[in-house]
């Protein structure tokens, strides 16, 4: 059955703050019953906070973050690195899925720097599908680029048939593709799915002056503003199709549900979530 839970992204301050037990009981009192754990350290102290919400709270732990390659920007545990602890917090945790929430930007500057980053995503996959665990990788609007004719996603999908996708619905809709389309197209291998909204702002009256001004700098600020007009939202609070959306993405094999917010615009996380909750409860989920 497919769960519907949380991207504990929106919630590493507070976890960091306030300890990651009391997170997932804010978590579990708002209704959802699992959680993608990312941008959080999987140190010995979360990872029993994680093991104590399975047991005591009935929370899956619908997927853990990793990154293919450590990195200083990928500081958390990777594949090439982290192996073993990765297969042991899985099992541990009773975890199915890992996920890659995004390639190097180096990989997705030419046709073949994507495919042999590929190739190794695919040998990855293969090592974790021993255990049990299966791989999947996270798109952003990038992912709809094409090379040749050839989607950076279809690149995947070719060199890494053993990888699964978990398919960001705002990101999506934003890299010009109907999120509908995207779920048919790649069914059988959308496990995971972000259930984020997109909506798009009025125009501030105060940005007006900015063109009053009649200078390039004032023009280009202008402009600058303009483009930041479209946002992540709460489900429901934006212009995506949920009624319509999420049915497609169960028949395309979704197995989790993670509602994710990349940006609150000063909204306390906690209410973001129970709005995106309420939503998808009045929609019948």
């Amino acid at each position: 059955m497919t769960t519907l839970g949380v991207q504990m992204m929106m919630l590493k301050d507070r976890v960091s703050e306030e300890g990651m037990y009391p997170v997932l009981q804010r978590i579990t009192d708002l209704g959802y019953d699992s959680v993608e754990v990312s941008q959080i350290p999987m140190d010995e102290a979360n990872t029993q906070a994680l093991e104590r919400g399975v047991v005591d709270l009935g929370l899956r732990v619908g997927a853990l973050s990793v990154a293919l390659r450590k990195t200083p920007t990928a500081t958390g545990d990777a594949l090439d690195t982290d192996m073993d602890k990765v297969v042991s917090d899985c099992s541990r945790l009773g975890v199915e899925f890992v996920r890659i929430g995004m390639m190097p930007f180096d990989a997705m500057a030419s046709k073949e720097a994507c495919e042999a980053w590929g190739r190794d995503c695919e040998a990855a996959a293969q090592k974790l599908e021993a255990h049990g665990i299966t791989l999947c990788y996270h798109n952003h609007h990038v992912d709809l680029a094409q090379f040749d004719g050839e989607r950076i996603f279809d690149v995947v999908r070719r060199v890494a048939p053993t990888v699964r996708f978990e398919v960001d619905l705002h990101w999506v809709q934003r890299g010009g593709m109907n999120p509908i389309d995207m779920l048919r197209e790649y069914s059988g291998v959308c496990k995971l799915i972000h259930v984020k909204d997109y909506r798009v702002v009025p125009l501030p009256a105060a940005d007006m002056a900015l063109l009053e001004d009649k200078s390039p700098e004032s023009h280009a600020e202008f402009m600058r503003r303009f483009a930041l007009l479209p946002q992540f939202a709460e489900v429901g609070a934006g212009n995506m199709n949920w009624p319509e959306i999420l049915p497609v993405a169960l028949e395309a094999g979704a197995e989790h549900f993670f509602v994710e917010q990349d940006e609150l615009y000063g909204r306390d996380p906690f209410d973001c979530l129970a709005d995106s909750w309420a939503y998808l409860r009045s929609i019948g989920y």
